[in-house]
């Protein structure tokens, strides 16, 4: 962000903290997904609109992993949007403490069934179901399930440093007074800390 837009945007300014280690910045986040579970899935149409859905990402193998895998039914207009762009966005909000992110990268579909029986449960089933034919059961072998691994690019989110209550004394108070008001932070997850961290993962 260049000096004078600093000045124009100081909420941001002063919010933006890039002096923690990347570890930390995952830690920070991990805490957000954790908190939220359930994550908004945007994909970009052939005429340019953008859809959103809510989904839940499997559990990850490690608290490293930054790649976020969904299980979903290959036959729904999503799978369209993805063949078409793959660039897609996954956000999760916590209402009650403001923490977000938003995770900007590419999807991969992938009907690899090891790793769809890896991740699959009865849980999953349900959004499926057995069509009765012998072939759509609502199992991990259905032809209808199949896997989406969001690559990540870069990863932002806003960490909230105060409770409820500091933050609403916080505001009120720079509201009064003519001051920017930041109770939390705002942390960016770079691609390169991204393929350093996935890297790792991968070993």
């Amino acid at each position: 962000m260049s000096s004078n837009n600093n000045a124009l945007d100081p909420y941001t300014a002063q919010a933006q903290n890039n002096d923690i280690t990347p570890q930390e910045k995952i830690n920070g986040l991990k805490e957000i997904i954790k908190s939220t579970q359930t994550a908004m899935l945007t994909t970009r149409s052939a005429d340019g609109q953008f859809h959103s859905r809510a989904m839940v990402p499997v559990a990850p193998d490690k608290d490293t992993q930054l790649t976020l895998i969904f299980i979903a039914n290959n036959v729904s207009h999503k799978f369209e949007e993805i063949e078409h762009d793959s660039h897609v966005n996954v956000s999760f909000l916590n209402p009650d403490t403001t923490g977000w992110a938003s995770f900007s990268g590419k999807a991969k579909v992938t009907q690899d069934r090891e790793l769809i029986k890896k991740h699959f449960s009865v849980a999953t089933s349900a959004w499926f179901g057995d069509l009765k034919d012998g072939v759509h059961k609502g199992d991990a072998n259905d032809p209808r399930v199949a896997v989406i691994q969001v690559v990540p690019d870069e990863i932002r989110y806003w960490y909230p440093t105060k409770g409820k209550v500091g933050r609403a004394m916080e505001i009120a108070t720079d509201a009064l007074t003519g001051k920017t008001s930041s109770p939390g932070e705002l942390r960016t997850i770079t691609k390169q800390e991204i393929s350093l961290t996935e890297g790792l993962h991968t070993k």
